[in-house]
């Protein structure tokens, strides 16, 4: 039988990237990042993409890859932090075990510094940030079988709290 799939979603810095490669590592599967699979691509980055082309080109790509990913991958798979905003993305997560990465706005200007490297939070980064998450915070509720916060937390004790809150061991 192969390992748990496991979705992480959650705003952008909340640690999905770092924390489902411990969470690969535990339970012996692979890891895979959506916004990896973007940028290899796509040959650019997200920002840049964004940039270039705009939210909506944007979203249209990561759609698609995050369909890809769902429908290809076994293991652990992180997802970007808007990919919840697609009705259909939504629908597709309905099979999976989903688990919300969470955080508050503090712990997010710890984390990323809320910088404009990140092109949601170009302007007025922490009330972006906010914005952000009254939006999207329901949509992450709907779609998660758990809600696992990280405020304070090491990556390590995220990942494991995320095997507590799914009763799954370690390979």
């Amino acid at each position: 039988m192969s390992p748990a799939r496991v979705v992480l979603v959650g705003p952008m810095g909340v640690g999905k990237s770092t924390v489902g490669a411990l969470l690969a590592e535990r339970l012996g599967c692979g890891y895979r990042d959506t916004d990896e699979d973007i940028v290899a691509e796509q040959g650019r980055t997200v920002a840049d993409i964004f940039v270039d082309e705009g939210e909506p080109a944007f979203r249209g790509i990561e759609k698609r890859a995050v369909g890809r990913a769902l429908a290809e991958h076994d293991g652990v798979l992180a997802l970007g932090g808007g990919s919840v905003l697609d009705p259909d993305t939504r629908a597709l997560l309905a099979g999976h075990t989903v688990v919300y990465l969470s955080m508050d706005v503090e712990e997010a200007v710890k984390r990323t510094g809320l910088n404009t490297a990140r092109p949601l939070l170009a302007v007025n980064p922490r009330r972006q940030w906010r914005d952000l998450m009254e939006a999207r915070r329901h949509l992450y509720t709907e779609v998660a079988q758990a809600v696992v916060p990280t405020d304070g937390r090491t990556p390590e004790e995220v990942a494991a709290a995320v095997l507590d809150a799914l009763e799954l061991k370690e390979a």
